[in-house]
């Protein structure tokens, strides 16, 4: 909620906040992004996020406030650059025939950065047990004996990390 300290309502507060430091923060955004387009989405997506959090920054805070969201912002517009070009490489060197339709495209990409946030959730020791199976495909034996683990933790992490996988793939 806003804070109890305000006096105007969260609509007037979320408008001075907006009236006083948009431009600042899209200058600030413009910069840092070497883009008006893409600054300008975060900028205004910056708003939303605090708009739909219910909260504000306390006045003198406004700025470092806007900075902080605005930034986890940008780390999520380059994570989805990341996988956007991941995946047209990695069906750059299909067949015509194989590659998948352009409507499929952004559901594809949305799959892969739910999987990519799962992984990146995961503890670092199911991550990199899971990654070992699925990309190297080693057995849960020759994974136990490269980490130094016991098999039955080896399988832990891997019940751990599909589940988490299948979590992250439902609708």
């Amino acid at each position: 909620m806003f804070p109890a300290s305000s006096h105007a309502s969260p609509a007037v507060a979320l408008e001075r906040l907006y009236g006083d430091h948009h431009g600042w923060l899209f200058g600030w955004l413009r910069q840092r992004l070497g883009n008006a387009p893409d600054a300008a989405d975060i900028a205004h997506d910056t708003y939303l996020r605090i708009l739909s959090s219910g909260r504000t920054p306390p006045l003198a805070d406004s700025r470092r406030y806007l900075v902080q969201v605005a930034k986890g912002l940008v780390i999520d517009l380059w994570r989805r650059q990341d996988v956007e070009r991941a995946y047209r490489e990695a069906i750059a060197h299909l067949p015509e025939a194989q590659v998948p339709a352009p409507e499929t495209h952004w559901l594809i990409v949305e799959s892969l950065l739910r999987i990519d946030a799962m992984l990146d959730g995961l503890p670092s020791q199911t991550r990199e047990v899971f990654l070992l199976a699925q990309f190297h495909e080693l057995t849960l034996q020759q994974i136990a004996e490269r980490t130094g683990m016991a098999l039955i933790t080896v399988r832990r992490h891997i019940h751990k990390a599909l589940v988490a996988c299948m979590t992250a793939c439902e609708p």
